[in-house]
């Protein structure tokens, strides 16, 4: 099988502007720092709580749920599987509108579950009926998606749960850079399962912290097939700072929201199809004159990582994380550069 292909790191030491894994460009809340500062021998020395019960808590606080409804992972990849299990068998359908999350085919294949990639409508609205007409055991997909950015209503989200009775699971690892969230579906629809990350609106990619929200039912379930210590001291312990000091992170959200418009009409100007986001990167359709794929290489010699999808309908696309202002104006600055310059001594097969 083909694994999970992640966007490329950059070597210790190596001074790179990087924008291809949507991570925060702005440093966590100075009160997680000093949380994990506290951490004691003897907090190590024990195992943790298996439900990282603390962090279920302070998240029932902040979203108007019993802590019933929560589940910790670690990072919300940990999540994905953990619903995988719980839903679907050997031999069961997993079905997702394409492109999406391309963790959710490993995850199938390595779960020997049959996955249906269902085609988005123009426009990238949500296919309903022909997710539905798969008659999958769980339909899963991210909402802002990746790697388009995009927005799924949340009156369409709820009209693919009524009509079916498998598992609707909303990935809303973006949306803390979104308008709005499906949090309220979870008093109307028992098989909705949103699953959330520390990664990106709370700038905690290196520490793998995620979680679930959903009915208490389907919790409960899940908690039965995760790893028994999924959560370590240290990240339940940060999770809780972070998500306890909010108004720190939207902070950053507002000017990333910010600099996301500013890179928009900029990468138009210079001649770039974007698709409007609600999440924190851009998909861009290269000019004519710029294959995808060696604009790719022609950044990275500058200094600029983007990630660039060498597969079927990608092909001719960067995605461009947002990154702070100082960032976004060196990329500005290596595209220009960049598209300035006779391609032919750069190499036009890449790899990510």
């Amino acid at each position: 099988m083909a694994g999970y292909s992640p966007g490329e790191q950059p070597s210790p030491g190596e001074q790179v502007i990087k924008l291809n894994t949507n991570e925060n460009p702005f440093p966590p809340s100075p009160r997680v720092v000093e949380a994990i500062r506290r951490i004691t021998p003897e907090a190590l020395r024990r195992y943790p709580s298996s439900m990282a019960d603390e962090f279920r808590v302070v998240a029932a606080r902040v979203h108007g749920v019993p802590p019933e409804s929560i589940l910790a992972g670690n990072g919300s990849d940990d999540i994905l599987q953990i619903a995988l299990r719980t839903y679907c068998g050997p031999g069961d359908v997993l079905v997702c509108p394409a492109p999406t999350y391309s963790l959710y085919p490993v995850l199938a294949e390595l779960a020997d579950v049959r996955l249906i990639p269902i085609p988005w409508e123009p426009g990238w609205r949500l296919p309903t009926e022909a997710l539905l007409g798969a008659r999958g055991r769980a339909i899963f997909f991210a909402n802002p998606n990746s790697p388009s950015g995009t927005w799924v209503p949340i009156a369409d989200i709820e009209a693919l749960a009524e009509g079916t009775e498998a598992l609707v699971l909303v990935d809303e690892a973006y949306v803390d850079f979104a308008d709005d969230n499906c949090l309220s579906l979870l008093r109307r629809r028992r098989n909705i399962l949103i699953t959330r990350t520390f990664s990106k609106g709370y700038a905690l990619a290196g520490l793998r912290f995620g979680y679930a929200i959903g009915d208490p039912a389907v919790i409960a379930n899940m908690a039965k097939v995760k790893d028994s210590y999924n959560c370590d001291v240290v990240a339940i312990a940060a999770a809780c700072a972070a998500l306890d000091d909010v108004e720190y992170a939207r902070g950053n959200w507002r000017v990333i929201r910010a600099e996301r418009e500013r890179l928009f009409v900029e990468l138009e100007r210079r001649g770039f199809a974007v698709i409007p986001s609600q999440a924190n990167f851009l998909l861009v359709t290269t000019p004519d004159a710029a294959h995808a794929g060696w604009l790719y290489s022609a950044l990275k010699v500058r200094g600029v990582l983007v990630r660039f999808f060498d597969k079927p309908t990608l092909d001719n696309k960067l995605r461009i994380s947002v990154g702070a202002p100082q960032e976004n104006d060196r990329l500005l600055a290596a595209l220009d550069a960049s598209l300035d310059r006779d391609p032919s001594p750069i190499a036009r097969s890449t790899t990510t």
